[in-house]
């Protein structure tokens, strides 16, 4: 079952789960086969929950790959820092978030490894991902055509074992105040450049009113934050 979540961030593997109403099911030769492209933008996109590995022997070389969830080019180049093995042969690699994506052969020939395991990551549908695949050679080459099957056949095993989950990027949230504190919380909402302001003032209660609003999902823990440490009174948000 898929679940929708908000990552407020990746440098940890257990993520926050909002609430209920989210539920849905080394050389410079290896840098320059590093790519780069885009893709489109999404108002929900899927990823995976945790850290997933999977590994297969191919003619004598291992071939192991480790998936895990990102949220930018920063926590990506970490996780990789993390996963990677120097002793390794070659350590290749290929994230995606939103727009951006790169892809790296890392020593091996130009096109048979971190193109693979992008097109991985795109026929798998996932976001905010990234994908190292290690190899240990074993001694028997395997050409172009097989070096591409293995790369990008150990990232999509990989991908297809992880759990997923969705996560919406905007946050519906809304908060009762008083009229008073109207001024501060508007520009803290503009601040965090929320979208979808409304007001609603058939609250029952004199002197205040309700205003809902749709805020990126990394921000909405902060904005909350920040309404709160500026305003003279407690205030109570729902996420709806």
């Amino acid at each position: 079952m898929r679940v929708a979540i908000t990552i407020p961030t990746y440098h940890q593997h257990c993520h926050r789960i909002y609430s209920s109403f989210f539920a849905t099911s080394s050389s410079s030769r290896r840098r320059r086969n590093t790519t780069m492209a885009s893709t489109s933008k999404s108002e929900e996109f899927t990823t995976i929950q945790e850290k997933v590995t999977f590994d297969r022997e191919i003619k004598k070389s291992k071939f192991i790959a480790i998936a895990g969830p990102i949220s930018d080019e920063k926590s990506a180049m970490s996780f990789l820092s993390q996963v990677r093995d120097p002793r390794a042969t070659h350590n290749c690699w290929a994230y995606k978030v939103g727009e951006q994506y790169r892809s790296n052969d890392d020593g091996e020939p130009s096109g048979t490894a971190g193109k693979p395991i992008q097109s991985a990551i795109d026929s798998s549908g996932i976001d905010r991902v990234i994908v190292v695949v290690i190899r240990y050679f074993g001694g028997i080459k395997l050409g172009t055509g097989g070096l591409v099957r293995a790369y990008g056949g150990v990232a999509s095993e990989c991908l297809r074992n992880a759990p997923r989950c969705l996560v919406k990027t905007k946050v519906p949230m809304g908060v009762e105040v008083p009229f008073d504190l109207l001024g501060i919380l508007y520009h803290q909402l503009q601040s965090f450049q929320v979208e979808g302001i409304k007001q609603d003032y058939d609250t029952g209660k004199d002197g205040t009113t309700m205003v809902t609003f749709k805020v990126d999902f990394d921000k909405a823990e902060k904005l909350e934050e920040a309404v709160k440490a500026n305003c003279s009174r407690e205030l109570k948000f729902f996420k709806r």
